[in-house]
């Protein structure tokens, strides 16, 4: 399989957010909070996105803090694992593998209401025949990245539900390395078909991304739960409740939080409950991308 990781461009990026007032008490408080998230975008949207949230988070937490890009998601992982992260935004595959990274220690706190029932999208160039998963049997196919929930892992779990196994029925499986890259792919014609994050399609859609006249959606998986911010497990426990608290009272009927709230294509977060993603657990070992 060809894999397409993004770019080391990536880790040249960085961002700031700091002010002066003391960081909260507790037995393991950082001198700066180190945020980051899976790159299933593009790194100059990442930035765009990421940098007024530790913004946010420092002034409401009273202490630095620093958005930290990574090249791919496996690097959210080991971050995390190794204190180099101190909080992530994980896609639900990778936050199962950040939990079983850290022996059951990284901790859940707050995701949008869309993650609770996520879904991914498939997509194919128009007259292009396929109009149901069998009819991908034979072509050429894109994920996003190998570690993405909405990008790989649920619509691997959804294509072998259909009796469609992609090493052994698609002619070619590739991996774009992001969300929108897929949909560029498809709408090129360098792969037949492709899988991406339903929120991601819609926001290429409204943006005028994508041409619907040369790509678009065949097929929308069921509900799932996706992406949620994890933070490392021996963070201080009230840290962690600031965070989570902070996240909670965002309103989208004030301006300022509106804006944080467009960014991440949703007008609420919600308090995460672990035991919601012992399904994307068993997906991931049903498709055999866990153990």
């Amino acid at each position: 399989m060809k894999r397409v990781p993004l770019r080391g461009a990536l880790l040249a990026l960085a961002f700031v957010a700091a002010v002066t007032l003391p960081a909260p008490s507790g037995a393991d408080v950082p001198e700066v909070l180190r945020i980051s998230a899976i790159p299933d975008e593009n790194p100059n949207e990442l930035l765009r996105i990421y940098a007024p949230f530790a913004e946010y988070l420092a002034k409401e937490l009273g202490m630095n803090v620093r958005f930290t890009p990574v090249v791919d998601y496996a690097a959210t992982v080991e971050g995390l694992a190794a204190r180099k992260l101190d909080l992530v935004w994980y896609g639900g595959f990778t936050s199962v593998q950040a939990v079983r990274r850290t022996q059951g220690t990284a901790k859940r706190l707050v995701l949008r209401q869309e993650d609770a029932e996520f879904k991914s999208v498939f997509i194919a160039r128009p007259g292009s025949g396929i109009k149901t998963l069998a009819d991908l049997k034979g072509r050429t196919f894109a994920f996003g990245s190998v570690s993405s929930t909405s990008g790989h892992l649920m619509p691997r779990y959804f294509l072998l539900e259909a009796g469609v196994s992609p090493d052994k029925h698609l002619k070619q499986v590739a991996f774009s390395g992001a969300h929108d890259a897929t949909a560029l792919w498809v709408e090129s014609g360098k792969v037949e078909g492709g899988a991406l994050s339903f929120l991601v399609w819609d926001k290429l859609l409204a943006r005028k991304k994508v041409d619907r006249t040369k790509v678009d959606v065949f097929y929308t998986t069921p509900p799932y739960v996706d992406y949620v911010w994890t933070a490392r497990g021996d963070l201080d426990p009230g840290l962690r409740e600031k965070i989570t608290a902070a996240f909670l009272k965002l309103d989208y009927a004030n301006p300022t939080h509106r804006r944080l709230l467009d960014l991440h294509r949703t007008k609420k977060y919600i308090r995460a409950n672990d035991a919601d993603w012992k399904g994307v657990e068993e997906a991931a070992i049903s498709a055999g991308l866990l153990k």
